[in-house]
């Protein structure tokens, strides 16, 4: 039997651990003033998750609250099929989703229009926008899993990267995730520097360069997001083309050599290979199996999702 100085000191050290976790995870919900400093990092893991095998109900809804993400397809006048799918499929995990059809011919200018449109539209309430093709699958759940532990009110730029010439860039093919931090920055250069709101000047770059180009003038630099084994968990080609690849690298680890098990986005998709991803990401299940997930990602309100 433990005497009573004993008890006294580990309830003490409990006590204190516990309170060192509540305080850790209370930089996860969004913060409103105060942004740290040296946000530097260019490779992002996403967080740990044994930490939260004991998070209390209230505590798991509070994060789920805090986790707000704007989807945002941007799409052409004939997209309007695609939409009819794309609004019964992956997009009904989003806190919300808007189709943005282009009124240019030029790229660049109706993604810029279309962030200062969504940004006017819905200022602060999302945490994070995610701008994407008609043609990517997203998995949403897996995405705030990512998010989970950084700070909307630090200056992240996230996706999967690519270098042109000393330009590092997150490619629009896997989707393009923007802080509210970033969100306000970006609309502030675009609202007072000519480089980011002429097109004329930045003429000869790609849509996706222009907006990396814009960014790192504000302070922003892109950011790769990557599992804990280093694959990109933002995808930029189909799931079945990324097996293909894997046959011919890694045939005796087919799927290993693949994907990310939490892997997040896969374009190049058809409607009707979005309804396969539907039927196999959130409709197939193993009879007897039983999932426990430590964070559950609850549907918006009203949502007939999966």
């Amino acid at each position: 039997m433990a005497s009573p100085g004993a008890s006294f000191i580990k309830g003490t050290l409990v006590g204190i651990v516990s309170w060192a976790l509540l305080t850790t995870l209370s930089h996860i919900h969004i913060r409103h003033e105060g942004l740290l400093q040296n946000h530097r990092h260019r490779h992002l893991p996403p967080p740990g998750g044994k930490e939260f095998l004991n998070l209390l109900d209230a505590t798991r809804s509070q994060l789920n609250r805090s986790i707000r993400v704007l989807c945002v397809i941007l799409g052409e006048w004939e997209d309007q099929s695609d939409w009819a799918v794309l609004k019964k499929t992956w997009t009904k995990h989003c806190d919300g989703a808007e189709l943005v059809r282009a009124k240019s011919d030029d790229r660049w200018i109706q993604m810029r229009d279309t962030y200062k449109y969504v940004f006017g539209k819905y200022g602060y309430n999302y945490s994070w926008y995610f701008v994407t093709l008609p043609t990517t699958f997203a998995v949403i759940e897996n995405l705030k899993y990512f998010l989970l532990t950084r700070d909307a009110w630090q200056p992240f730029y996230l996706g999967h990267t690519a270098l042109s010439g000393d330009l590092e860039y997150v490619t629009a093919e896997g989707g393009i995730v923007l802080s509210i931090e970033s969100m306000k920055r970006f609309i502030q250069r675009l609202l007072n520097d000519q480089s980011c709101s002429d097109p004329n000047l930045i003429w000869n770059l790609a849509y996706d360069r222009q907006l990396a180009l814009c960014l790192k003038n504000a302070g922003i630099l892109a950011e790769n997001a990557e599992d804990f084994e280093g694959k990109n968990v933002f995808n930029t080609k189909p799931i079945a083309y990324l097996i293909q690849e894997a046959m011919l690298g890694y045939p005796q680890q087919i799927v290993k050599g693949c994907c990310s098990d939490m892997a997040i986005t896969f374009n190049g998709l058809t409607p009707e290979k979005m309804e396969v991803m539907m039927y196999g990401v959130y409709r197939l299940r193993a009879f007897g199996h039983h999932f426990n997930d430590s964070l559950v990602f609850l549907p918006p309100h009203g949502s007939k999702n999966d």
